[in-house]
């Protein structure tokens, strides 16, 4: 079957670069939908599953992890809203290929697998942690895209077409270049493309020597000026994957070779070669770094470490677990990604990884996600995690923030344990941050940094609780309340988030302290007639 992508033109303009010659096109918007029903585009967010996630750990990996000091507890994260990829006739199977963030906003490719070129853009606004919105979507008719970078005013996307039916690419793998405004996408104006050689361009870099884009099999490495995009120079590979940017050069992902570093002007500089990497045809591969060590994403091998100076291999860190549910063609690791001190490994049917990044990458286990996991990126505080038809996961790692800790420096680092009973007495402070599965007050217990509670959280008769930070108790899914009981006070600082009812009894006391609280429930508030709330805060869903 033939992949048809047809761009109309307004205009077209030559420029001469060296010996090389690049035509730059604009489309009026013929072979693209941009999608204005806000219907659409606000019940593309789904809630059902947020909350708190679990990290599950076989036997083998438990006794791994203790011999280790790798606590699983350790990692609070809750799943933010699930995005549903886009779907319209004829490409109801997109699959989010990249994702990129930059500000308040998220960007997100993506693409179709087979014969048929269909693709699409999503901007998510997120500066709401909470309540992330779906600002634009673009469909693309007859194009993949699958991948974007944000720089400027412009998404930059590159992507697949089928050269010999389309009326106007001279190549299969083309560069597009989209306005931009305050989350929305702005095709009044036309898009301008432009074309090389290659199967199909996948991945971009844009750094302050300029646009880089790869295209694939028999491809090239092609710099642009990202304005114009004027060709400046190109060099060809045989099987590029993936480009990322080490302190203003480049290293790229060579499926035929291994890894090349490469300087501002794309001449080699360094190296490695990979031998027995599962690098399938077309199949998505990513590459990483952190500190000394470089990850490959290796397919069916899992995670490939190597050293960065030397390109000596460190070992394998396999994929986890082998679903039985899943075929074998679809447990590979397809993207793996360090942020500081994480490191992600998106392992198709066999879920999402999160390990420790220390000294030695050390296996933790296993996200709570629904979906084949072909992606993985994470920023800041942020897991994104595309699921294929289940479409892109927001997950927020809840890491507590320096000034939280220095404001409660007299309190102690949480040695552990994810049950949590306060007795009557008992006067406890601790920092960090922690996934407790229940929670019981009875005395006095302060916390300070990003805390989870998996079920219902108590305190007791003449309890007190107070957070500095942030704390997250139950799942939408799986619905937990916090229960403040007679007598009893809670006190907040920062972000409370509860997916269930917050019950206050008899003369229980809710006390905000600062200015800038926030309080998501997710259910229904429940107050006392004897019961009080003081204090400021912003109430996001009018429970109060």
């Amino acid at each position: 079957m033939k992949k048809r992508i047809l761009f109309p033109v307004v205009f077209a303009v030559v420029f001469n670069a060296c010996t090389d010659e690049t035509i730059i096109y604009e489309d009026p918007n013929e072979s693209l939908v941009l999608e204005i029903n806000e219907s659409i585009l606000s019940n593309s967010v789904n809630y059902d599953e947020s909350g708190v996630l679990d990290i599950y750990q076989d036997d083998a990996l438990k006794a791994s992890s203790k011999s280790n000091g790798v606590d699983a507890d350790q990692y609070p994260l809750t799943l933010v809203a699930n995005i549903s990829a886009p779907s319209y006739a004829n490409a109801t199977d997109l699959a989010a290929t990249h994702i990129d963030m930059n500000g308040d906003y998220l960007y997100v490719s993506y693409n179709t697998a087979g014969d048929v070129y269909a693709g699409g853009v999503d901007v998510i606004d997120i500066s709401n942690v909470l309540q992330p919105r779906l600002t634009s979507r673009l469909y693309y008719i007859n194009a993949d895209i699958n991948s974007l970078q944000y720089d400027n005013g412009y998404i930059y996307v590159v992507g697949g077409v089928d050269s010999e039916q389309s009326v106007t690419a001279t190549s299969n793998s083309f560069i597009g270049k989209i306005p931009v405004n305050s989350g929305r996408l702005d095709i009044s104006g036309g898009i301008s493309y432009g074309f090389q050689e290659g199967l199909s361009a996948n991945d971009l870099v844009i750094n302050q020597n300029g646009l880089f884009v790869s295209s694939g099999r028999n491809g090239y490495l092609t710099q642009y000026d990202k304005n114009s995009l004027e060709l400046i120079r190109e060099v060809p590979y045989d099987d590029l994957r993936y480009i990322i940017e080490m302190e203003n050069n480049l290293a790229v992902l060579d499926a035929s070779y291994g890894v090349h570093y490469l300087d501002s002007n794309l001449e080699p500089n360094g190296g490695f070669p990979i031998s027995n990497g599962d690098f399938r045809e077309a199949d998505k591969r990513t590459i990483s770094y952190f500190d000394n060590k470089i990850s490959v994403a290796e397919g069916s091998n899992g995670a490939g470490i190597y050293n960065i100076q030397t390109g000596a291999f460190e070992g394998y860190l396999p994929i986890l677990i082998n679903p039985q549910d899943a075929s074998q063609e679809e447990v590979v690791t397809n993207s793996v990604t360090f942020n500081d001190d994480v490191f992600l490994m998106a392992n198709g049917g066999a879920g999402l990884a999160i390990s420790e990044n220390g000294d030695d990458l050390n296996q933790v286990g296993i996200i709570e996600l629904s979906g084949s996991i072909n992606h993985v990126a994470s920023k800041g505080d942020f897991i994104f995690a595309a699921s294929g038809r289940a479409g892109l996961q927001i997950i927020k790692m809840n890491r507590p923030t320096e000034s939280l800790t220095e404001a409660c420096s007299a309190s102690q680092r949480y040695p552990g344990g994810n049950n949590l009973n306060v007795a009557q007495g008992q006067d406890l402070d601790y920092n960090g941050s922690y996934y407790f599965r229940d929670l019981s007050i009875s005395g006095e217990l302060l916390l300070c940094g990003s805390w989870s509670v998996r079920n219902e959280l108590n305190v007791t008769e003449n309890g007190l609780f107070e957070v500095q930070g942030t704390l997250y108790n139950g799942r939408n899914s799986r619905r937990r309340n916090i229960v403040v009981g007679d007598n009893a006070t809670m006190r907040i600082e920062g972000t409370l988030i509860i997916y269930g009812d917050l019950i206050l009894q008899d003369n229980a006391k809710l006390e905000f302290l600062g200015e800038t609280n926030r309080v998501y429930v997710f259910g229904d508030v429940s107050i006392a007639d004897s019961a009080e709330v003081s204090g400021n805060f912003d109430d996001y869903f009018n429970r109060f």
